[in-house]
C-alpha cells in the first residue's frame, strides 16, 4: 500500500514518526513524507523520501510571537487543552471559546500553508493511508480529499483527543442553538470543498497510534488506540569512545532536553546547583549540557562529564539512575531499560508523564520550582539505594518491550487501512 506521512516542520515531532515510516518501508510499502519545503533536508537525512508541499511559514509564525510569548506558554499545557488535567476548566464556558480561539489562532494558521499542496499531491499519488501528528490538520484534510484511511501518531499524552471528547460531551448537553463546533465548521468547509462531509475522524483520526505503554498514557474515551513500542531516533549520532566501556561507578545521567535551548530561553533548573549538590557522591555523572548553558557554569565537579549531546539509547542502558525533564522521547528511551527515573518537570505534558512514572513506582518527580540541589541529591540517593525503584523500572521495561515493534504493527495497520479506506486497493 501507499502511505503518506504529514507533519509540520518540527524536528522533535518528526523524530517520533520516522521509525514507523521505516517499518512500513521495510515491509515493502511505498512511503512518502510531506512537510514544508525548508524541512525536506531533515526528512531526507533520515533516509526517507520528502515531498515538499505549500510554503514555509515557521519563521514567519515565530516572528509573530515574541519569545516571552513562547515562554509564557511553556509552563504546563496551553489553553484550552489544560482542561484535560484541570476539572475546574472542564466546562462549556471554558472549552467553547477556548477551542474557537485555538482553531482560529493556531490550528488554522499552521495548517493553511500546507493544505493546498498536500491535497494536490494526495489526489495525484492516491495514498491508502495518511499518518499525521495531532497538530498537523492538513493531514486529515488531504486524506478526506482522496478517500484515504488516516491515523494520528501521538508524541506524548493525548491531550488533544482528550479535550475533544470533553468538548463533545459538554456540547451534547447544550441546547441545539448553542452547539457550535469550531472544528466542524473549519474542517467541514474543506471536506465539502473536496466533495465530502465533515466526520469526527478529521479531528482525531480513524484510529490513533500510541507509542507508550498503557501505564504511561491517558486514553480519551471513545477513540481507537493501537500501541507500538517507542523506538528512539534522534538523527545522526556517534558513540564516543568513553561510552564503549561499562562505568566503574554507578553512572547517573542528567539531561533537560534539546528544546530548552533550541526553542526556549534555557533550562528551568539551576544547573550549577545540581552539579554542586551531586559533586561529592560516589558516582559518575554524565550531563548533556548545551554549550550556551555550559558557558554559564562557574565550576564543573570532578565526578561529572559534560557533553553537548550523546545518543541516549546508548547511554541509558549503562546508567543506574537517570535525571531528566520528563520529555516524552527521553522518558520513553529510558523506559526501555531497568533504570529508575528522576523527573524534573515543567513543560506541556511533562508533569503528567512524571506523575505517571512516580505512580508506577519507576522513579520520583519534582516540579522544577522544587528541584533544589538538596532535593535532587536526596532523590538520587533514594533511587540508587532503594531497590524497589529499579524493580519497578524493570517492570516498566517489560511492559514496554511486550508491545509490538513498529515492524510487528504493520499487519494491523494494513487491516485498519483496508477497513477505513474509501478508495479501491
Amino acid at each position: 500500500m501507499r502511505v503518506l506521512f504529514a507533519t509540520n516542520p518540527h524536528k522533535s515531532i518528526f523524530q517520533y514518526m520516522a521509525p514507523l515510516a521505516w517499518a512500513l518501508r521495510t515491509a515493502g510499502h511505498e512511503v512518502r513524507f510531506a512537510s514544508q519545503p525548508d524541512f525536506a533536508p531533515v526528512i531526507t537525512q533520515a533516509g526517507l523520501t520528502a515531498v515538499p508541499v505549500g510554503r514555509d511559514h515557521a519563521k514567519l509564525w515565530a516572528a509573530r510571537a515574541p519569545k516571552s510569548g513562547f515562554e509564557a506558554g511553556r509552563a504546563g499545557i496551553e489553553e484550552p487543552y489544560d482542561a484535560f488535567t484541570d476539572p475546574e476548566k472542564d466546562t462549556w464556558e471554558y472549552l467553547a471559546p477556548g477551542l474557537a480561539r485555538a482553531v482560529a489562532d493556531r490550528h488554522r494558521q499552521t495548517a493553511f500553508p500546507m493544505i493546498a499542496g498536500l491535497v494536490e499531491f494526495a489526489r495525484q499519488w492516491r495514498p491508502d493511508l495518511v499518518v499525521w501528528d495531532p497538530l498537523t490538520f492538513a493531514g486529515p484534510i488531504a486524506a478526506q480529499a482522496c478517500g484515504a484511511a488516516h491515523a494520528r501518531l501521538l508524541f506524548g499524552i493525548d491531550v488533544h483527543g482528550g479535550v475533544r471528547r470533553q468538548f463533545l460531551r459538554l456540547r451534547e448537553q447544550r441546547p441545539a442553538a448553542e452547539r457550535s463546533d469550531p472544528f466542524a465548521d473549519w474542517l467541514g468547509g474543506y471536506a465539502r470543498k473536496f466533495g465530502g462531509e465533515f466526520t469526527e475522524s478529521m479531528v482525531t483520526g480513524h484510529f490513533t497510534i500510541d507509542q507508550f505503554p498503557a501505564s504511561l498514557q491517558i486514553e480519551a474515551p471513545g477513540l481507537t488506540y493501537v500501541r507500538t513500542q517507542f523506538i528512539p531516533y534522534g538523527g545522526p549520532a556517534t558513540v564516543p569512545k568513553w561510552l564503549w566501556r561499562q562505568p566503574e561507578k554507578p553512572r547517573v545521567a542528567l539531561t533537560m532536553g534539546l528544546s530548552a535551548t533550541d526553542v526556549y530561553d534555557g533550562y528551568t533548573v539551576r544547573t550549577q546547583d545540581l552539579l554542586d549538590a551531586l559533586a561529592d557522591l560516589d558516582i559518575e555523572l554524565v550531563a548533556t549540557i548545551a554549550d550556551a548553558e555550559k558557558a554559564k557554569l562557574a565550576r564543573i565537579p570532578d565526578n561529572a562529564r559534560l557533553v553537548p549531546y550523546v545518543p541516549l539509547h546508548h547511554l541509558a542502558p549503562t546508567c543506574s539512575a537517570f535525571i531528566h525533564h520528563a520529555g516524552a522521547a527521553t522518558l520513553a528511551t529510558v523506559a526501555r531499560h531497568p533504570v529508575p527515573h528522576l523527573s524534573l518537570h515543567y513543560h506541556y505534558d511533562q508533569p503528567i508523564l512524571a506523575r505517571k512514572l512516580t505512580e508506577h513506582g519507576a522513579g520520583l518527580d519534582l516540579h522544577t520550582s522544587q528541584a533544589t540541589g538538596q532535593a535532587v541529591r536526596d532523590a538520587v540517593q533514594r533511587l540508587l539505594k532503594e531497590p524497589h525503584f529499579t524493580e519497578r523500572a524493570a517492570a516498566l521495561r517489560d511492559e514496554t518491550l511486550a508491545l509490538p515493534t513498529p515492524n510487528q504493527l504493520v499487519p494491523q495497520l494494513e487491516e485498519l487501512t483496508a477497513r477505513h479506506r474509501a478508495t479501491p486497493a
